[in-house]
């Protein structure tokens, strides 16, 4: 799927999720320590989030593993601290991996790295595919403005946790060398619920 064709189908599923429910969609995230649901903000972010959903609606996500786990002790070269779990396809060329996405700051969404937030992780602005990360705790550095990335562009928010935050805890505790878990947590399923 060509890039433009990508970004026509994203704004067609925003819309068609925006026409056929008033609430928001729900996400589960079922792995090998428990299940984690989200609910996503389509009318606040909704590049990022018809993104995410056109993954999970095309089974992109079938070999999606929880890979990092970011803690006060594993970060030493970093002034700036933070909490995070990260998953995803874990390879940057993926054969499931599609374009990459417009970047939607936290200034322009409204949706701040709280406790709970899921975020697209990505290198430089406009670069995020399917990699996401979920904080553990707030996380202000990474929004729009702050100083985790020199860019200061922060990371684009589109989501939270709203049942299976001890789940999340449990893979942020999990044995890892570095930051990278050891071994991973398999993500068994990531399916639409609502």
């Amino acid at each position: 799927m060509n890039h433009f064709k990508h970004i026509v189908f994203l704004f067609l599923t925003v819309l068609l999720f925006n026409s056929c429910t008033s609430t928001n969609p729900q996400v589960l995230i079922e792995t090998e320590l428990g299940n984690i649901t989200l609910e996503l903000y389509p009318k606040k972010a909704p590049i990022t989030v018809a993104n995410f959903l056109q993954y999970i609606k095309e089974n992109r996500l079938e070999d999606a593993t929880f890979y990092r786990t970011v803690t006060p002790g594993n970060q030493p070269d970093s002034k700036i601290k933070i909490e995070v779990i990260q998953g995803g396809l874990y390879e940057d060329e993926h054969p499931q991996m599609l374009p990459s996405i417009q970047h939607e700051t936290t200034a322009t969404t409204g949706i701040l790295h709280k406790d709970g937030v899921i975020s697209m992780a990505r290198y430089g602005p406009g670069t995020a595919t399917s990699e996401f990360f979920i904080c553990v705790g707030d996380q202000p550095s990474l929004d729009s403005g702050g100083n985790r990335n020199p860019d200061k562009q922060g990371f684009a928010s589109f989501g939270k946790v709203i049942r299976g935050m001890d789940v999340v805890r449990k893979i942020h505790q999990s044995q890892a060398e570095g930051q990278w878990l050891k071994p991973r947590i398999k993500i068994i399923g990531i399916v639409l619920v609502k």
